[in-house]
């Protein structure tokens, strides 16, 4: 494979950038800038020369096939983050024969290919990378270290204990094998089952932690919806009026509450429509409400506004500087109450995170289902006697590739192992 350089930490003025180098003339190509090189894992300063002219002064990182991040032969080089360093670094190494710049995403494929990262862990830490709250930051870590792939391993196990099974029915029933497999197939098929259906049950809450949750704030018109907006977001994200109909469309504001990723939404004033524009606002209104996560009603003192509260959504008092009362009431105004609200979407959101597995995109979502749809018909088949057990097979290798699909691995020579080593066949 090709040698390939690029810069690995981020681009502009910075105290220390990092260069990295992977593949099989990686040490030799540094070699050739720095002279010699420290032992893997063992940080040296090194002066940095290209023909002669000195480029910078470096600490120098190797790292031995087989044990670096690619799996490769992998060196880094620490310098100091100006842009002309770093332009004349990349520069030098473009220059080496045999290294060319990496593509996008081009070390992380590597390691994928040499067995160093699976795939779910590949998408975790695209996830660690793009993590802006707490929540994003432990989910991504839990992706990365390899859960997801752990999980795959007991099911497989479990599938291919099951699979064995009824092959040697299949293919070897002259042999002391029983011929009705059903009675210790079956709770193997129901204990992965059931795991994934517990996995895909708490798909909803990952994901949401993944994208952010969405709180529409709504109610009627002049309510105090956008000065609450504002000091939620603790800046003039919206247009606040003493004119009702001000809001004719959503405007949303991304926060971080309590650790997770939330947009609020401030939406136009739910009520009959006076003009055709202020029509198509309410009209989004109700529809981004409807699809939010939580609502949170801004009350005026009036009936609900053309929307009726789901379990979970708070009910507030708004203007709450000028319409004292009983319950929760907040104010945009003076702040009133507005820890309380937050603290209360915190929790509530909060309890719905509780639930969440760690399957978190939507190609998990579907393999999970495949595999559940699989291992039910294999069950069916089952039912219907030893005579079905091919059809059952192909229920259960339908399963099993849908999980492997997880990790991006397909190994069906597992299956002949698991057939000898577990019947002594052939002996």
């Amino acid at each position: 494979m090709d040698t390939i350089f690029a810069l690995a930490s981020a681009r502009g003025k910075a105290g220390v950038a990092v260069i990295r180098i992977s593949g099989p003339r990686a040490w030799a190509a540094v070699e050739d800038l720095a002279g010699a090189l420290p032992l893997p894992r063992t940080a040296a300063l090194r002066l940095l020369r290209r023909g002669g002219e000195a480029l910078d002064s470096a600490l120098v990182l190797c790292f031995a096939q087989g044990a670096s991040f690619t799996g490769e032969q992998v060196a880094e080089l620490h310098i100091h983050g100006s842009v002309a360093s770093v332009a004349a670094v990349l520069g030098a190494l473009a220059e080496v024969p045999g290294l060319r710049l990496a593509e996008a995403g081009e070390f992380t494929r590597r390691a994928l290919e040499n067995g160093r990262l699976d795939l779910a862990q590949v998408e975790g830490l695209a996830d660690l990378i793009d993590a802006e709250t707490e929540a994003q930051r432990k989910q991504a870590l839990r992706v990365l270290a390899g859960t997801i792939g752990t999980l795959v391993k007991g099911w497989r196990a479990d599938l291919m204990r099951a699979a064995a099974l009824v092959a040697a029915t299949i293919d070897f029933s002259d042999e002391d094998v029983p011929l009705d497999v059903g009675p210790e197939v079956l709770p193997l098929l129901h204990r992965v089952s059931a795991a994934l259906t517990r996995e895909l049950a708490g798909f909803g809450a990952s994901e949401r932690i993944r994208d952010g949750y969405e709180v529409a704030i709504v109610g009627r018109p002049n309510a105090g919806k956008s000065t609450l907006l504002n000091a939620l977001a603790g800046r003039d994200a919206a247009i606040t009026s003493e004119h009702a109909g001000t809001t004719r469309d959503v405007i949303e504001v991304r926060m971080d509450l309590g650790g997770l990723p939330v947009t609020l939404l401030d939406t136009a004033g739910l009520r009959a429509a006076e003009d055709a524009v202020e029509a198509i606002g309410v009209a989004r209104a109700l529809e981004r409400a409807q699809a939010a996560d939580l609502r949170v009603f801004l009350l005026d003192g009036g009936d609900l506004p053309l929307l009726e509260p789901l379990a979970g959504d708070i009910l507030v008092r708004g203007k709450a500087d000028l319409r004292p009362g009983e319950g929760l009431g907040v104010s945009g105004v003076t702040g009133e109450g507005i820890d309380v609200l937050v603290q209360a979407i915190s929790a509530e959101l909060a309890g719905r995170a509780m639930s969440a597995g760690v399957m978190t995109r939507e190609r998990h979502r579907v393999a999970l289902g495949r595999a559940i749809e699989a291992l039910a018909s294999a069950a069916v088949e089952l039912g219907r006697g030893p005579e079905r057990a091919e059809f059952a097979a192909e229920d259960i290798g339908a399963a099993t590739r849908a999980l492997e699909s997880l990790v991006g691995r397909v190994d069906v020579e597992h299956l002949l192992d698991d057939i000898f080593a577990s019947f002594c066949i052939g002996k």
